[in-house]
């Protein structure tokens, strides 16, 4: 028997590969005579540039960067050297994991690192970069990656915008640098949000990062006049585009500044590593994520395996951290195992994560034998 594992990560508690292992190692407690395929897979989130590394034998390299609040870093992404790609995340520059809660501030934080990460990659010859949109702090637009790229954001009196987002409220003209030399950049998002309006970047996302009404309103305001200006001084309207809003409207910023095309982050990460064939080849697939709800069905990982696993006739199995009971959720798998457990707290199954998982994939190695044996 032939079992692919190819589960997403578990926010806040375990990464997509420490998933796989975990779920491997109890299958191989109850079915040891299994051959059993680990392939961690993304949408785009956090996680992205580690299962293109591992299925694709990368190299992580580091680079001098700013985070969402101005202060240097070491950013690092990842390095593929024979195909000259670089895969990297915004959220390694402008994300949650370098802020602090209480320091969280949408009209400040800036994707200025990302920029720089891009340039970066740029000076190591890479002839494409894929950037992963998750995870972020940020609210700007894309306005802080633009201006590390050399473009330049000047009020009605020539003086040049540097501060906070809400300077874009006076913004009357964009100056693009006039030798940008940038590779092929193509997006991936989790998300298919606009980059205005009720459903947008800033309505949908930016009470997630601190914003109060007041600075919402401010924030959809700025975003706006961006968008204004980059159609009239740079021929390109991206605000109704499909995951224009996806990490803080950058998505927008990355298709209007450096002419980036805009993914599924889960189609992208299953052609790079070849999803398809690696479901064919297996009899069972196991797939999984923290949490199973009605955003599952909007390009996230989990049911994009299931997905291909049905497309291809394969019986497709989840073990989660919890789920919803939205019964369109629950029927993309042939059966759903929770690691919250009757009488858990949410954090007793996070800190237990390892241990629960293996215990959900040797009950559920358990009913394929059972199967079997009726067979």
């Amino acid at each position: 028997m032939r079992i692919l594992v190819a589960p997403d990560k578990f926010k806040d508690s375990l990464g997509a590969r420490d998933v796989a292992e975990c779920i491997a190692a109890g299958l191989r407690d109850i079915l040891p005579e299994a051959t059993i395929e680990m392939l961690p897979v993304a949408d785009g989130g956090e996680g992205t540039a580690d299962a293109i590394c591992g299925a694709l034998h990368g190299e992580w390299v580091t680079c001098d960067a700013h985070d969402a609040l101005g202060r240097a870093i070491k950013a690092r992404y990842i390095w593929l050297r024979e195909r000259a790609m670089a895969v990297m995340e915004m959220g390694e520059a402008a994300g949650g994991r370098r802020i602090a809660p209480d320091e969280r501030d949408p009209l400040r934080a800036s994707t200025f690192g990302v920029g720089e990460m891009l340039i970066d990659a740029t000076g190591l010859g890479a002839t494409e970069v894929i950037i992963g949109l998750g995870g972020s702090v940020t609210n700007d637009g894309g306005f802080g990656s633009a201006r590390s790229l050399g473009f330049r954001f000047l009020n009605r009196n020539e003086v040049e915008l540097t501060g906070p987002v809400s300077e874009l409220l006076n913004l009357g003209h964009i100056s693009p640098p006039r030798d940008l030399a940038l590779p092929r950049v193509t997006v991936a998002a989790d998300v298919r949000n606009p980059l205005l309006g009720e459903h947008g970047a800033t309505r949908t996302f930016g009470p997630q990062k601190g914003a109060g009404p007041e600075q919402v309103a401010l924030l959809e305001d700025a975003l706006s006049r961006l968008a204004d200006v980059v159609s009239s001084d740079l021929g390109c309207d991206f605000r109704e585009a499909p995951g224009a809003g996806a990490a803080g409207g950058l998505g927008f910023g990355l298709m209007s500044f450096c002419a980036a095309r805009l993914r599924s982050g889960f189609d992208l990460v299953a052609e790079i590593v070849d999803l398809e064939a690696a479901i064919q080849r297996a009899d069972i697939v196991i797939t999984g994520e923290g949490n199973l709800d009605r955003q599952t069905l909007e390009g996230k990982a989990p049911a994009g395996v299931a997905a291909i696993a049905r497309k291809q006739g394969k019986r497709v199995f989840a073990i989660v951290g919890r789920a919803s009971e939205d019964q369109q959720v629950l029927h993309l798998f042939d059966r759903l195992w929770k690691l919250r457990q009757p009488g858990m707290t949410e954090q007793e199954s996070i800190a237990r994560a390892r241990d629960l998982l293996r215990e959900r994939a040797c009950e559920l190695a358990s009913e394929i034998e059972r199967e079997t044996a009726t067979d």
